[in-house]
């Protein structure tokens, strides 16, 4: 066993006296004493190199906003879908989709899923690290495209007006510990009972009170509404007792099923052209659309993007929006900020590296909305985000595109846009990840 060596005096002493001896250690320090790190560290040429301008942008209505919670994957693929229901009807202004509507059931089919996972894990040790990981992270917000699509062909989808948000829609955290609490207890009863009749009744009386609980936070969803909105003439239209599914059927009129799941990960465990599925990771039990990913070279992966971007349609993608963000400019630029330098740190890692040490890892969800592109390379792209109209550029954000390179893991693209090679990647079986694999749920 490697044993731990211990900082003694002489090294104390060295690592003191050479600090002390750095004459720009002292202007750091004073500079940091009255501000943050990233006031000090910002890099003045950002904003300048990456202006608010795009060869390709996408017009859209205005921005979402889903305050505390981390439902952004419901809100960004919300946002592409009403972008096609509000460009078929020609739709003017503010018009959403129901983000409450789909987190209902998404909640309440988790629920389903962790209680059927719980059952099936049933004789596994509870320190186990499947059950460790399970129990732990039990449901949250977080989810996947893939996940959204085996709800909306289950129950379809409908406007904000007919289930518009509630407070505990748009601030998820007291609920999701009250819930889970509630999810962690079968977990502990279910070791008691022994016939199967009794797990039946035990599965029932938790559906029970936790479909009770998400009524109460969410509201009861509609079974039919009125699709009403003004169109570009300023013309009134109305579509009586439409249901959830008509709309997803008649008045998107999409076939979700034409999309797919592509990944960038460059890690040794991931080959490309190879598809990936994750386990325990889901909502709709016993539904087509289970987690699945093409993971392909960053060209590939990113051409695609390109591809649908410039067919005038947007692009849902997952990245790691917590590295170097500046939401005073509105911007996610990797060369935003010199820590390096400021701080004299050695912090290079290339994309591999960082997800293979968990410094880096999928955790939300936005819109590709416009791209600009110099000799048909892209050098910064357009993104909406969820986060209301407030932040960023009225709620846009702009990324260089060398941060897509390092932090862009995920997106879903038409199928009609993939090559030979890639389609018959697609045939492939997927293989397993873990439930904690750095391509699990997103906004957990």
């Amino acid at each position: 066993m490697y044993r731990f060596k211990a900082l003694n005096e002489k090294k104390l002493t060295q690592l003191n006296k050479e600090y002390l001896a750095d004459p720009k250690a002292r202007v750091v320090r004073n500079a940091l004493t009255n501000n943050d790190i990233s006031t000090i560290s910002r890099r003045f040429e950002s904003k300048a190199d990456n202006p608010d301008l795009f060869s390709i942008n996408i017009k859209t209505l205005p921005v979402t906003n889903q305050l505390r919670s981390g439902r952004c994957w419901i809100f960004s693929s919300m946002t592409l879908l009403r972008e096609m229901i509000a460009k078929k009807y020609k739709i003017k202004d503010q018009f959403e989709l129901s983000q409450n509507y789909i987190a209902f059931y998404d909640k309440l089919e988790k629920v389903n899923f962790f209680l059927e996972s719980m059952i099936a894990e049933k004789d596994s040790d509870l320190n186990s690290e499947t059950m460790r990981y399970l129990l732990q992270t039990a449901i949250g917000d977080g989810g996947q495209w893939d996940m959204m699509v085996a709800l909306v062909k289950k129950y379809g989808i409908c406007p904000k007006t007919a289930m518009p948000e509630t407070f505990q829609s748009s601030h998820t955290g007291e609920m999701n510990r009250i819930l889970n609490r509630r999810l962690r207890k079968f977990a502990i009863d279910l070791r008691k009972t022994k016939d199967s009749s009794d797990i039946q009744t035990l599965k029932d009386k938790c559906l029970k009170e936790t479909y009770g609980l998400l009524c109460d936070c969410f509201g009861v969803p509609p079974k039919s509404f009125t699709f009403e909105f003004y169109d570009t003439k300023d013309k009134y239209h109305a579509y009586h007792n439409v249901t959830p599914l008509e709309m997803y059927e008649k008045h998107l009129g999409i076939d979700l099923d034409e999309y797919v799941g592509i990944i960038n990960g460059p890690t040794k465990d991931k080959p490309f052209y190879q598809t990936y599925t994750v386990k325990y990771l889901g909502n709709v039990a016993g539904s087509d659309n289970q987690v699945f990913f093409l993971n392909l070279p960053i060209k590939d992966f990113k051409d695609l993007i390109l591809k649908q971007l410039k067919d005038n349609e947007l692009v849902w993608f997952g990245c790691d929006c917590s590295k170097d963000s500046d939401r005073e400019l509105g911007l996610w630029d990797d060369q935003g900020f010199d820590y390096e330098h400021t701080l004299d740190l050695d912090l290079s890692m290339d994309k591999a590296e960082m997800l293979d040490s968990r410094e880096s890892a999928m955790n939300h969800a936005m819109v590709f909305t416009g791209v600009n592109l110099v000799s048909n390379k892209p050098n910064r792209w357009k993104i909406e985000n969820s986060w209301g109209d407030k932040a960023g550029n009225k709620g846009y954000y702009i990324a260089s595109d060398t941060w897509f390179d390092k932090y862009v893991f995920e997106a879903v693209v038409n199928k009609k846009y993939l090559n030979r090679k890639q389609k018959e990647a697609l045939k492939k079986k997927p293989r397993v990840l873990d439930p904690w694999d750095p391509f699990g749920s997103l906004a957990e």
